[in-house]
């Protein structure tokens, strides 16, 4: 058995008290307290995640832009410097290895950022990618020009920079507020920085790496750091931001306002199990492309589940693997569920068969032997106003 891991910044939750749990192999901070109350003080004001257990791979020099495109399901060249993309990892059936971010940082420079439990899947899928990609010899459409219109050779550099970078995410409301305030922490024209874009600044001269991307349906910042500058940049953010209402806020949190925003996590919503599409993510695929790992598999089998919300009243939630039905008949199962501390009901993802999902459709969660009346309902449950 393999050793939990911690963070760099494992001593400051120890300090706050935080309660662990494993993710992924590493051990992190499920709560500090109390788990609704840092839910609530990201939606009011904001909160203070230690996420560092994220991987993160640079991909550079070569044709890195048309290999991404081959080895993502997106289309990466498309992309401008200083942006960021939500992209998938697919196997060769089309079903989901991982969910990534995606980071335009030069011409032919990239950063990914995937899930701490499929780093070592996703450094594999690269390799097999770059396995493929060296053995397909380039077609020169041009040859007086010279150019190369499709994928093979110059392959680019990947490089696993796990082990070197902490990563602290500051979400909610407040968050540019706390970040701009923060002592040491330097970024130029923060004001201009859009959503699902980043820029480089300092803190306290060290290189720091400024995302405005999140997990939680709200404003926010992902920071990502050298390990040697993590501890003292959270010790300033959470000193800058307490005072305003930052609370540092652990797994628990994370994983309802994920759910009132209606983003999907691996292991519940997506798996090597489902395609794309069934979970909503038909956007994301380019079957335009042409070629990348999974093209021609990614359409849902006929009659294959799909995710849809469900909302209920009272107070009792459906939780993952509970069955969902549509009079007393099996149609599906719950992937994640809790009683929403925003909205005060409680709400569910589930994949349910597709003569089940129309909005609007009455089902039923047999939550441990009673049947609780569940309509389905759009994703996101939240949404904040901007």
């Amino acid at each position: 058995m393999t050793d939990p891991r911690y963070t760099p910044l494992r001593d400051r939750h120890e300090a706050l008290g935080a309660s662990f749990t494993d993710f992924g192999g590493w051990l992190m901070p499920v709560r500090y307290g109390s788990d609704l109350a840092e839910h609530r003080a990201v939606r009011e004001a904001a909160g203070l995640f230690d996420i560092s257990h994220m991987a993160e791979f640079w991909v550079h020099d070569g044709r890195a832009a048309e290999f991404l495109d081959y080895v993502l399901a997106g289309r990466i060249s498309a992309m401008a410097i200083g942006k960021a993309k939500y992209s998938l990892v697919l196997a060769d059936d089309g079903t989901i290895i991982d969910d990534v971010i995606v980071y335009r940082t030069g011409e032919q420079y990239f950063l990914v950022v995937s899930n701490a439990g499929n780093r070592d899947a996703v450094a594999a899928a690269f390799a097999a990618g770059l396995d493929a990609w060296n053995a397909t010899p380039t077609v020169v459409e041009n040859p007086i020009l010279g150019e190369s219109l499709t994928f093979g050779a110059d392959a680019p550099i990947i490089e696993d920079a796990t082990e070197d970078l902490s990563l602290i995410a500051v979400q909610g409301p407040i968050a540019e507020q706390i970040v701009r305030a923060t002592p040491g922490v330097q970024i130029p024209d923060l004001d201009t920085l859009g959503y699902y874009a980043w820029r480089e600044g300092t803190f306290d001269g060290a290189w720091l790496f400024v995302a405005r991307t999140g997990y939680t349906g709200e404003d926010g910042f992902e920071l990502l750091v050298a390990n040697e500058a993590a501890g003292a940049l959270w010790d300033a953010l959470l000193a800058t931001g307490e005072p305003l209402g930052l609370v540092p806020a652990g797994l628990a949190a994370r994983d309802t306002l994920r759910l009132e925003a209606g983003m999907p996590l691996y292991g519940h919503e997506l798996s090597r199990a489902i395609v794309p599409a069934q979970a909503g993510l038909g956007r994301v695929v380019v079957d335009a492309k042409e070629d990348f790992v999974g093209k021609g598999h990614t359409t849902p089998a006929p009659r294959a589940t799909v995710l849809v919300g469900l909302t209920s009243d009272g107070k009792r939630a459906g939780r993952a693997g509970y069955s969902v039905l549509l009079g007393d008949d099996v149609v599906g199962e719950i992937t994640s569920g809790a009683l929403s501390p925003t909205l005060g009901h409680p709400i569910a993802m589930a994949f349910v068969t597709p003569a089940a999902a129309a909005e609007g459709t009455v089902l039923s969660i047999d939550v441990r032997g009673t049947r609780i009346p569940a309509t389905v309902t759009a994703l996101p449950f939240y949404r904040r106003n901007k």
